[in-house]
């Protein structure tokens, strides 16, 4: 969500736009405070508050990248509230792949603070099936993929040493553990195969020592965060891209790696098969199911042909997400909320 923000905000800037961003993750100021657990949260929320309120008075239309869980509460429906008080239209864009468990479960004044927004966004087919089960009507702006960025010479397959990369956090919902049980039985298979992790997380110290107990420590590189400029030569140096995630809305990694030229295998959870079609542009297995992914890498990593098909009709697929396409759907967005105003 983050790099999604970065992304429009320069790309509108570049369009002429006068765009104020007010970030939720402000630096505590003094520095201390960062390091004490209940003062730490009011030293974020009192600023970020009082700055929505002064960004509201003198913006056209406020954009509130929303989440679900305490974020929601925290942070986007204050700025719902504060737009309403200050009468700018506010529309929300809802990207959390849990919408649909969070609004089950939510009470009614968390329906009705959405209900008052002046426009709904998701970026996904599969967010706006979900909004719909609970009677709200949503346009899909789908993510924006910058192509450019990502069309770097590719270097995989050079040394005969196949490369599978994981960009995911180590958190459970994005079931690392499954990758390593997978890749242990790809290893029987394509014994000179690499993996790499790359991202952080809480589950870093359990997956290394799970590496170990299944003999492919030896093989898998945890390489932590990779900062997003050296992400494209990640990609470019990988011959399968890995996503297994639990829980998804429209993974901005599945994007890139179609952008990239990498052939990809994800789990069919969420909204990911409005994105990745199974045998066209990606395969497509179930979650928490290690022999299906470890069948499926070994059938791109041995075929060739195959693996080059996917990645061909997945670099036409990722097309639709350039920003000469999704500006279009955005400016509209806006409109339509100043328009509501109206």
């Amino acid at each position: 969500m983050a790099n999604q923000c970065k992304q429009l905000l320069g790309l509108l800037e570049g369009e002429g736009a006068q765009v104020e961003l007010v970030r939720t993750n402000a630096p505590y100021r003094p520095a201390f405070v960062g390091r004490v657990p209940v003062l730490r949260a009011f030293a974020r929320l009192v600023p970020y508050l009082f700055a929505l309120w002064r960004a509201s008075g003198r913006s056209d239309v406020i954009h509130v990248l929303a989440n679900s869980g305490w974020s929601w509460h925290l942070f986007s429906a204050p700025a719902i509230w504060i737009a309403r008080l200050r009468g700018t239209p506010v529309i929300v864009n809802y990207r959390g792949g849990e919408a649909e468990p969070f609004f089950a479960a939510a009470p009614r004044f968390v329906h009705r603070t959405l209900g008052s927004a002046s426009g709904l966004v998701v970026p996904s087919a599969f967010l706006e099936g979900v909004f719909r089960r609970f009677g709200f009507d949503s346009r899909i702006v789908p993510n924006i993929i910058n192509l450019q960025r990502f069309a770097v010479p590719r270097t995989a397959g050079k040394a005969n040493v196949p490369h599978v990369v994981v960009t995911r956090n180590l958190e459970p919902i994005y079931d690392i553990p499954t990758v390593l049980s997978a890749f242990a039985l790809v290893l029987k298979r394509v014994p000179a195969a690499t993996l790499t992790v790359a991202g952080s997380g809480p589950e870093r110290q359990n997956l290394e020592n799970m590496a170990k107990a299944l003999g492919i420590a030896g093989a898998v590189t945890f390489a932590g965060r990779i900062d997003n400029e050296k992400i494209p030569a990640l990609y470019a140096s990988a011959d399968l891209m890995l996503n297994p995630s639990t829980v998804d809305n429209m993974p901005i990694s599945i994007l890139e790696a179609f952008a990239s030229g990498v052939p990809v295998v994800s789990t069919d959870v969420g909204g990911v098969p409005f994105i990745a079609e199974h045998g066209r542009t990606a395969l497509l297995i179930p979650a928490r199911a290690p022999e299906r992914m470890a069948e499926a890498m070994i059938e791109l990593l041995l075929d060739q042909g195959k693996a080059q098909r996917l990645s061909a009709a997945a670099s036409e697929e990722v097309k639709q997400y350039a920003w000469p396409v999704i500006r279009e759907k955005w400016l509209s967005a806006y409109r339509a909320a100043m328009l509501a105003k109206d």
